[in-house]
């Protein structure tokens, strides 16, 4: 492929000025803003963001508020990746460095980094597992999608399968922002096109992810939204397997967040300590490992020289744990942000010319310490018995509220030549329950998918638009209603 060019990166046309008969929401409103400011605002400022607020980051339903969620979480890779693209607009590189870039690109960063989770289902990847099991399980009766008048490939029923089978939170992301969050129209938040290209951490479809390849080994677009996927492309210069530039600064600003911040949350709730945290790490990495033991080191001697001082003070040791973790992920933090930088920097040429294998933490001085960590929490945070005991409930409850809502969405018939909901009572109810912007969507008599494949679609959107609250009250509902209604 031809080197990839700023110019069409950061692309600030919005999808609905590319189509002359729609009347443009996009007008010059935003005073001194840029169109991709004010992406980043549309975004704040929109539904979903809201609901991350209530989404599980690591510990399902926690009730300590200084342990993380979805948003907050989503902020911090939104202010980490930020950080990076100011670094990158005033060091020594071959960015180009105008006035509008020095702007745009910190700015498309933050825009990605607090929309990267906004697909994610409810109870984290458990929300995804369960999604997709159920699927399987349900694949004969579901997902049957030749009950179109237009003839459908094997190929495209292959994808329109893996969409539900392999239902993924990325390619969800890119369907709410382009499609779901309506105003009068389906173009959703209407973002510019260079946004929407640098959201896609992996672009391409279901059918075509190749867990050897870092940017195909999951999914970031459905069957549903591959037009709107390949114009983004287009417009942008890139192409399916090709990333933009700033997912890769994106998917490490995520990488490590959720390395050095899980564990600060599981400190917090007391499942290790700080002394846990800097034993496992002085013995597990071996000495000068690649040449990647010294950023370890280092951030290892900051912080025993910081807990130290710490100990001096008249302190609690629950607040010398604490604030000793605080400072190592100070140091943790910034060692790896400069490291991934220095990577981009480097790596460069190759990152434009689309012949960039790997990903930036991968290649970079900071992967052994973000693999010692993201090592130290599974062992010693995601399989804690409280964890497991709350994604297999999330897990239950997920599949218990497909179960009551496909008869609900299959007894609604074909919209576009059924006018009414041909169910009982509370097959009626439950349909009713689904968000309007969803069933809008469904019942538009424009949309020509198979009615199956719509149907599905309607299903995982309301499932997975659901907060981690609101799943398990509407579940205990509607199984109070179904018990009554029998």
């Amino acid at each position: 492929m031809k080197k990839l060019e700023w110019s069409q990166l950061l692309n600030s046309t919005r999808r609905k000025d590319l189509d002359n008969s729609a009347s443009s929401i996009s007008a010059n409103v935003g005073g001194s803003r840029t169109e991709i400011e004010r992406d980043y605002d549309r975004i704040l400022f929109s539904t979903p963001v809201r609901r991350l607020a209530d989404k599980t980051q690591v510990f399902p339903l926690e009730k300590n508020d200084s342990v993380r969620n979805r948003l907050t979480h989503s902020h911090e890779v939104s202010n980490l990746a930020r950080s990076v693209g100011v670094a990158l607009m005033y060091g020594k590189n071959d960015l180009p460095k105008d006035d509008q870039q020095k702007r745009d690109i910190p700015s498309m960063l933050a825009a990605i980094g607090l929309a990267h989770d906004i697909g994610n289902p409810p109870f984290g990847h458990q929300g995804e597992k369960a999604i997709g099991s159920w699927f399987k399980d349900k694949k004969i009766e579901v997902l049957d999608f030749k009950d179109s008048e237009e003839e459908v490939s094997s190929r495209i029923i292959e994808r329109m399968e893996k969409d539900f089978l392999e239902f993924e939170g990325n390619a969800q992301a890119f369907r709410i922002l382009t499609k779901l969050q309506l105003l009068n129209d389906q173009y959703g938040l209407n973002l510019t096109l260079g946004s929407l290209a640098a959201l896609m951490k992996y672009p391409t479809t279901s059918e075509k992810t190749d867990t050897s390849k870092v940017s195909l080994k999951k999914f970031g677009c459905f069957h549903s939204e591959l037009d709107c996927c390949k114009q983004v492309w287009k417009y942008t210069g890139l192409e399916l397997g090709v990333r933009h530039p700033l997912a890769y600064i994106m998917e490490a600003c995520d990488d490590i967040a959720y390395s050095v911040l899980d564990v600060e949350d599981a400190i917090k709730k007391g499942l290790i300590s700080y002394r846990d945290l800097i034993n496992y790490l002085g013995k597990s990495t071996t000495e000068n490992e690649l040449g990647e033991g010294d950023l370890l080191k280092r951030v290892i001697k900051k912080s025993e020289e910081k807990h130290e001082e710490h100990r001096q003070e008249n302190l609690s040791p629950s607040e010398i744990n604490d604030i000793s973790m605080q400072m190592f992920r100070v140091y943790a933090i910034h060692e790896m942000i400069t490291s991934i930088t220095e990577t981009f920097t480097s790596e460069y040429n190759d990152i434009m010319s689309g012949e960039f294998k790997g990903d930036l933490i991968g290649n970079s001085k900071a992967r052994i310490i973000c693999k010692r960590l993201k090592d130290f929490a599974f062992k010693n945070a995601y399989q804690t018995r409280s964890v497991l005991e709350l994604e297999l409930e999330g897990y239950i409850i997920i599949r218990s509220l497909m179960d009551m809502m496909w008869p609900a969405i299959k007894m609604r018939g074909d919209p576009i030549t059924q006018k009414k909901h041909i169910g009982n009572p509370f097959e009626r109810y439950v349909y009713g329950r689904i968000s309007e912007n969803y069933r809008r969507i469904f019942e538009d008599k424009d949309n020509t998918l198979p009615l199956n494949y719509k149907r599905c679609q309607l299903l995982a959107d309301m499932v997975s638009g659901m907060t981690d609250s609101f799943a398990i009250d509407f579940e205990a509902e509607l199984a109070k209603l179904r018990i009554s209604a029998n």
